[in-house]
């Protein structure tokens, strides 16, 4: 039986539950209070009332990034993992003690939404560490600030606000963000500033961010949009190219969207308006220099001056050059003299014609090539109903499968030439409006082609010719003069004065009779009547052998001057 001399294993344990409260092994696990008797090598020697002292790590007393400030005699709260280790001391830790501590007051506030104060102290995969007053969070990279952040190392090791999205204490897992708490500071400093601003009023602000769309302006604790067409009234292609991240710049409030809390802004309306007095200043039809800007597919810009482009369309470039793209016609930068078609300055456009300021060069060449006058050139082009010459000026004339050569048919003539040849013809008309030359090549074969009412291939008007059914049509006859002259054409009409008469199936290819010439056609070809040379004849007759006014019938005046003819 033991003895209070002597005591047994059993008398103490049950002196030290007596001490503790309860069962040694109800100790562990706890966080219990201990008085620091001492300070060695950074450890920090603690009693706790255990039959043996702990050793806890200077570092565990310090926030991160600072010093423990730890003397012998200052009462602690530290977390009991073991009662004795193998080496008979109390095992203790002041981290888990104000973990637990943490975990506690972090679930509450996590409860009431209510903002943690923490300080990152390290980095890790996708984010970063924070200490959390002894508990340790995890705060992803998105969530460290509104916008990317290059460089963290100036918001480390530095108290600050958190809010705690998620935490599952069984798991030991925290995350929280910095974002949100700025991102309602910003909202409550962007509420009270938006109220103070008004539409038309001139800040100062400080160039945050430029895209290619434009660039975001802090007002002082809100951003504004500064699009990249309210810089300036010339052509801004990139906000870069005026202004710089940085810049302090003045500009006016365009518009305030007080429910989306958006703000609009600008600098050109701080300038004079160019476009004030454009018609005036740029009448129409008058000519001015202006610089390329800009070429698309559909025309060139031109700047005037600055804050005041035309558009030139592809239609209005080149007199000769058509259908082709306007970087082949002028390039970026280029001074070019453009002329005057239209302005508006409601819609601030202006339409510019490049070739309106030089000269019309078909109006030049039928000032220097009259009808009549003979021309050479390359042929450009053979298609099925003629060929197009390469004339001086950069301009085509046409020759007419027709007017190519006499004596065979039009497809049998555009067989006889070819791209690339050299080819002399005359001018037989030419329509400025419309841009065409009309040019004859078989002219010239008989001596060219008279003007006025004269006659072309030989023939004249109101003469009177035998010709040759060539082609028998339902609208009339295509007859050719002799064997070889000119061709041309009989209507229906014109193959006598009776309706009887006025058949074509009457005619047959070869038959030849006598026709009156009756004039030509727009290139000069020659057109024919039976009608009109009857009606000549018939005249003349009464002329010359009387009238019906004197007793004699118009029978007997025909017969009479049919004998004398065939007399």
């Amino acid at each position: 039986m033991a003895t209070s001399a002597n005591p047994t294993r059993d008398d103490f344990a049950a002196l030290l539950n007596e001490s503790l409260g309860g069962e040694s092994e109800g100790f562990e696990g706890r966080v219990v209070k201990g008085t620091v008797t001492a300070i060695e090598n950074d450890m920090a020697v603690i009693d706790v009332g255990l039959k043996s002292e702990g050793r806890v790590a200077l570092r565990e007393f310090a926030a991160p990034g600072q010093k423990a400030e730890l003397n012998v005699g200052d009462e602690v709260e530290v977390y009991v993992d073991r009662v004795e280790n193998h080496q008979g001391e109390a095992m203790l830790s002041r981290d888990r003690a104000r973990r637990e501590a943490a975990w506690d007051r972090l679930e509450q506030e996590f409860t009431d939404t209510a903002r943690v104060e923490g300080v990152i102290f390290g980095r890790v995969k996708g984010g970063f560490t924070v200490d959390l007053g002894g508990a340790v969070a995890f705060l992803p990279g998105s969530q460290v600030d509104i916008r990317p952040v290059r460089d963290v190392a100036p918001l480390m090791d530095i108290p600050q606000p958190f809010q705690i999205l998620k935490m599952d204490r069984r798991r030991g897992n925290i995350v929280v963000s910095r974002r949100a708490i700025l991102e309602e500071t910003r909202a409550e400093q962007r509420s009270g500033l938006i109220q103070s601003l008004t539409e038309g009023q001139v800040v100062d602000g400080v160039v945050k961010n430029i895209t290619d769309y434009g660039a975001f302006v802090d007002l002082g604790g809100i951003d504004g949009l500064l699009h990249v067409t309210d810089i300036s009234y010339k052509r801004v292609n990139h906000p870069s190219e005026v202004i710089n991240i940085g810049d302090t710049v003045k500009v006016q409030i365009i518009r305030i969207n007080r429910e989306t809390q958006r703000i609009s802004l600008g600098m050109k309306q701080l300038e004079a308006d160019p476009w004030e007095g454009a018609s005036a200043k740029y009448p129409i039809d008058g000519v001015f220099q202006g610089r390329v800007t800009n070429i698309t597919e559909y025309g060139a810009f031109v700047e005037l001056e600055p804050g005041i482009e035309g558009l030139v369309h592809v239609s209005e470039m080149s007199w000769t050059k058509k259908n082709v793209h306007p970087g082949k016609i002028v390039s970026t930068s280029q001074e070019v003299d453009v002329a005057i078609l239209e302005v508006d300055e409601e819609k601030r456009r202006i339409s510019l014609g490049l070739k309106q300021a030089q000269s019309n060069p078909w109006t030049a060449f039928a000032e220097k090539h009259p009808v009549g006058s003979e021309v050479e050139g390359e042929v450009k082009n053979a298609t099925e109903f003629g060929l197009f010459v390469g004339l001086e000026g950069d301009v085509d004339g046409m020759v007419h499968m027709s007017d190519i050569a006499w004596g065979v048919s039009g497809e049998e003539a555009l067989a006889l030439h070819h791209k690339g040849e050299t080819v002399k013809a005359v001018v037989l008309d030419v329509d400025i409006e419309k841009e065409r030359i009309s040019l004859g090549m078989k002219q010239l074969e008989r001596g060219g082609v008279a003007t006025g009412g004269g006659s072309s291939a030989g023939v004249n008007k109101n003469e009177v010719v035998t010709v040759t059914v060539l082609e028998v049509r339902d609208g009339g006859l295509e007859v050719q003069v002799g064997d070889d002259g000119a061709t041309g054409f009989i209507r229906r009409t014109d193959l006598g004065r009776d309706r009887d008469e006025q058949r074509p199936e009457r005619f047959q290819v070869g038959q030849k009779f006598d026709a009156m010439v009756s004039g030509f056609d727009r290139s000069k070809k020659p057109t024919f009547s039976i009608k009109a040379m009857q009606l000549a004849e018939e005249k003349q007759a009464v002329a010359q052998y009387g009238s019906s006014d004197s007793g004699a019938s118009l029978g007997d005046i025909l017969g009479e001057a049919l004998k004398q003819r065939n007399n």
